[in-house]
């Protein structure tokens, strides 16, 4: 009798013991609670803390409140310039509507896939709008708000909320790279030969400006040079006029003694003339005797004396 009374007690306790742990459940700060009932939705329970269901036939499915990423496969699309493109992207979601999420998605594998859908339609279709510049441009950020504005207006219906899609890739296919690349290559070698042509050319007509300017400035400077000889050479002469006017032995005198002076100027040079010559008849009075004393006029001159480097009788001065 007591062995089975005990044994009654022991089932009674286990029995109560998988009730209470059936009855139980803890709700935390960061998770939210959907109550079923035999599959069907009761109640939602947001606050955390300790939860009394009905053991074995309601239950309990916990979601997360915090924000959750999703990376779907990276899609390929065409820019409205034609282009392909290879974009990668990430979006953060939170799940806001348990019961309408459980409804609709069921779980974060269904809310994933059909949030793959949402991004890749978005992105084809506001990609496909723009060009590639405006992707690689700071108009960036503003398409990114675009398709973000649009996949959180279409997954509103699942019972989440879409906090953010970024774009964190945008290149062009492989095939496609080295081909694009060699072509702003080949623009911009381009771009620098029409540089450098134009460059050339204005340095080319700089320098010929400056040299049709100091072609002018030459010429005008010899004008002017002239002009100033010409009027100095007049003056000159009008000067020695008036002075052969006025005393025309002491002018002969004068210039004979340039004369003397530019003959006599060499270091190194030797002069045999005949001393009754016109050249020499301001010397008369070296020898004591006239100018017109001493051999006949028409006596040749002498040859110098290579020995002794002199003259013969009546030597000029060397």
């Amino acid at each position: 009798m007591n062995r089975r009374l005990l044994a009654i007690i022991g089932v009674v306790l286990v029995v109560a013991g998988i009730l209470a742990m059936s009855s139980f459940f803890t709700v935390d700060q960061t998770e939210q609670a959907l109550v079923l009932q035999f599959g069907q939705p009761r109640r939602v329970i947001r606050e955390p803390g300790l939860w009394v269901k009905r053991p074995f036939v309601e239950n309990v499915i916990l979601y997360d409140t915090r924000v959750l990423d999703f990376e779907p496969p990276h899609e390929e699309v065409i820019v409205s310039d034609q282009k392909r493109l290879v974009a990668d992207t990430y979006t953060r979601y939170r799940i806001v509507n348990p019961l309408q999420f459980y409804q609709t998605v069921g779980s974060e594998a269904g809310v994933r896939a059909r949030l793959s859908a949402l991004v890749s339609g978005s992105l084809r279709r506001v990609l496909g709008s723009v060009t590639l510049n405006d992707v690689l441009s700071n108009k960036r950020a503003a398409i990114m708000v675009q398709i973000r504005d649009d996949v959180a207006v279409q997954a509103k219906d699942f019972g989440i909320d879409v906090v953010d899609v970024r774009l964190r890739r945008a290149d062009l296919p492989e095939e496609n790279s080295q081909a694009i690349y060699a072509r702003m290559q080949s623009e911009r070698e381009q771009q620098a030969r029409q540089y450098r042509g134009e460059g050339a050319e204005a340095a080319q007509n700089v320098r010929a400006n400056a040299e049709r300017e100091r072609t002018v400035i030459l010429a005008e400077a010899q004008r002017d040079a002239q002009r100033v000889r010409g009027d100095g050479d007049g003056q000159s002469i009008k000067i020695y006029a008036d002075a052969f006017g006025q005393d025309k032995e002491f002018f002969a005198f004068y210039r004979s003694l340039q004369a003397y002076r530019d003959a006599l100027n060499g270091k190194d040079t030797s002069f045999i003339l005949s001393p009754e010559g016109n050249f020499f008849r301001f010397f008369g009075g070296w020898t004591g005797e006239a100018a017109t004393a001493g051999a006949p006029h028409g006596t040749p001159p002498r040859a110098a004396n290579p020995a002794t480097g002199g003259a013969g009788a009546g030597n000029p001065p060397r």
